[in-house]
């Protein structure tokens, strides 16, 4: 060995590594590295989006060499979804904020009328050794959580702010130099003074105590606009900054966020060498061109160890088909003059539009996804799943027969007793008054890609009850079902159900197994069936994938009794393929 040359031994060691990584990868699975139509191409570049499902309205927080990202989800349960990732591009799911949303009644199983509220929005901030997490529930107020380590667990939610004086989107500050902290956030219209007279709803400052939990004071407005919002604090070389998203209407037949290629929602930053408070300069610094016609702002602002600059933001709602929901991009930063031009200026207008393929801000980790596939052997329930409203847990369980997902049917809650679905601008009307909107523990995970998927799962249909639904869903705005109902004489039917709660009644299903396999091309999708997993056949109608209630399409099970509390369904297995990278994924 003394023989051996430095750079001989330190080409085996990288060879050796190699070797034990393969292995590793064989061990555990099947890595995936060909290319696909979104996120790590595994050349050492990616494609926008890089999180190409309904991660919305996220927030990117840094410490040491990984970045933790949130993500609102609204009534879905549990709350806050975080995701970590070492190079900015291939993110993976390690938990939630909220095990529940509790802190109202109608994100209850016994209400489920929260749909399109509960979490909205947040920021995620480490300080002096604490996590926090901070949202704004537009029915309820403001709230911050906080625990000592990022997977929990977090502390009961604490209000800060009473709904009377918020509309949305907190984000925090803490100045090291002044021993001073800051809460900015969306108050809209609800403090603002008749002498301002600028269009559009305002951003308040609040002096915030050290600790992260109480405000200081009454709040100073230092921006207002149409649709302000999202607001991010920076300090930068002693200059401040603070991001926002704002609309810009050319076309005022249609209000911000409502499908109109005229309108377009921007990314500004205000620069100030004063103070926090101001004076503040103005820069429009990212909008939607070169090929995305969704508008592109509201995200976070990261930092690779070569020191260069990065932004991931979402692509909003604002055309006919965002039926996968709000994805994230990640686009370059350049400083010019003290301002950040966020993607590429494609146009030469002095504005960035996001770019589609680029170089990968940190190179050397696998490709990786959130988690997708479940063969449900865990104690714990997979963290890519989450209930509709907070689910009734005397009705599931993992440990009544290991290895497989029991959910329970409960009967819908009464609509005399207001629940499902209110009525507001954000809320697809098709169907709100049908079963499946007031059943609970229905139980989902986000679709991936807007290309082709094909999601497949193992149902035991063997202890149904007289009245009993059970099956597989696909919903977002809309549902569409497929699955089997019993009837009184114990006899299984096979039905499809459309968005407005018509059926169409197939055959009867005389054994235990039931597969069910869905399909989506673009934003059609069909459902089949099998008894054997072998012979395939295709039942219902093709429809249309949605997004409604600020939701993409998600693919999960259903289960209730229109007659009884009775019966149940086990789920043995899921399983997702998808244009896009999955990563090392375990299979059963």
């Amino acid at each position: 060995m003394d023989s051996m040359s430095p750079r001989f031994l330190a080409g085996f060691c990288l060879l050796l590594q190699t070797m034990l990584l393969l292995c590793g990868s064989m061990a555990f699975g099947q890595r995936q590295l060909k290319t696909t139509s979104w996120g790590d191409q595994g050349d050492g570049t990616y494609k926008n989006p890089i999180l190409n499902a309904d991660y919305p309205d996220v927030d990117v927080e840094q410490l040491g060499d990984t970045y933790y990202m949130i993500s609102s989800k609204q009534h879905m349960s549990p709350g806050m979804v975080i995701l970590e990732s070492k190079d900015m591009v291939n993110w993976s799911i390690i938990g939630h904020v909220w095990d529940s949303l509790s802190w109202a009644p109608e994100y209850s199983w016994e209400r489920m009328n929260g749909y399109a509220f509960g979490v909205w929005a947040g920021d995620l901030a480490y300080h002096d050794g604490t996590w926090f997490c901070y949202q704004i529930d537009n029915k309820h107020g403001l709230y911050v959580s906080s625990a000592p380590n990022i997977r929990g667990p977090w502390s009961a939610p604490h209000q800060m702010l009473p709904v009377e004086k918020v509309i949305d989107d907190p984000a925090v500050f803490w100045d090291d130099d002044t021993h001073e902290a800051y809460l900015i956030c969306n108050t809209g219209n609800k403090q603002k003074s008749p002498e301002n007279k600028v269009p559009g709803g305002e951003n308040r400052i609040y002096r915030m105590s050290w600790d992260g939990k109480e405000l200081l004071d009454q709040g100073v407005a230092v921006y207002t606009g149409i649709g302000t919002e999202a607001a991010k604090i920076y300090k930068i070389k002693g200059i401040w900054y603070i991001f926002f998203g704002e609309w810009y209407i050319t076309d005022t037949t249609t209000k911000p966020g409502v499908p109109n290629p005229k309108n377009d929602r921007k990314q500004i930053v205000l620069r100030s060498s004063k103070s926090i408070y101001g004076p503040y300069e103005k820069k429009i610094v990212l909008e939607k061109g070169n090929g995305f016609d969704r508008s592109c702002s509201q995200g976070g602002l990261l930092k690779a160890p070569d020191g260069s600059w990065w932004y991931t933001h979402q692509l909003i709602q604002n055309n006919e088909s965002p039926f996968q929901g709000r994805p994230q991009c990640l686009e370059p930063v350049t400083w010019m003059d003290g301002w950040p031009m966020i993607g590429e200026d494609i146009d030469n207008d002095g504005i960035g539009e996001p770019v589609i393929q680029h170089k990968k801000p940190i190179e050397g980790f696998p490709v990786t996804a959130p988690q997708t596939d479940d063969d449900f052997s865990q104690a714990k329930l997979g963290v890519q799943w989450e209930w509709n409203h907070n689910p009734r847990n005397s009705h599931w369980s993992l440990t009544e027969r290991p290895g497989w997902l029991r959910l329970k049917a409960s009967l819908p809650v009464s609509r005399e007793r207001r629940a499902g679905p209110d009525n507001n601008q954000w809320t697809n009307q098709d169907g709100v008054g049908t079963a499946f909107w007031r059943a609970c523990n229905t139980v989902s995970q986000r679709i991936m890609g807007t290309t082709t998927g094909t999601a497949t799962a193992k149902l035991d249909l063997s202890n149904l009850a007289p009245g009993q639904r059970a099956g597989f869903v696909r919903y977002g705005g809309v549902y569409h079902l497929l699955g089997v109902r019993a009837d009184e004489a114990g006899k299984s039917t096979l039905f499809f159900m459309d968005k407005d709660g018509k059926e169409t009644v197939g055959p009867e299903i005389s054994g235990s197994q039931l597969f069910i396999r869905t399909t989506n091309n673009g934003n059609q999708a069909w459902f089949e069936y099998s008894t054997n997993n072998k012979s395939y056949q295709r039942f219902g109608p093709e429809f249309t994938l949605q997004f409604g209630k600020w939701t993409g399409d998600r693919l999960g099970f259903f289960c209730w009794n229109d007659i009884a509390e009775k019966g149940w369904m086990d789920v043995d297995w899921f399983k997702y393929e998808y244009d896009g990278p999955k990563g090392i994924t375990n299979k059963k």
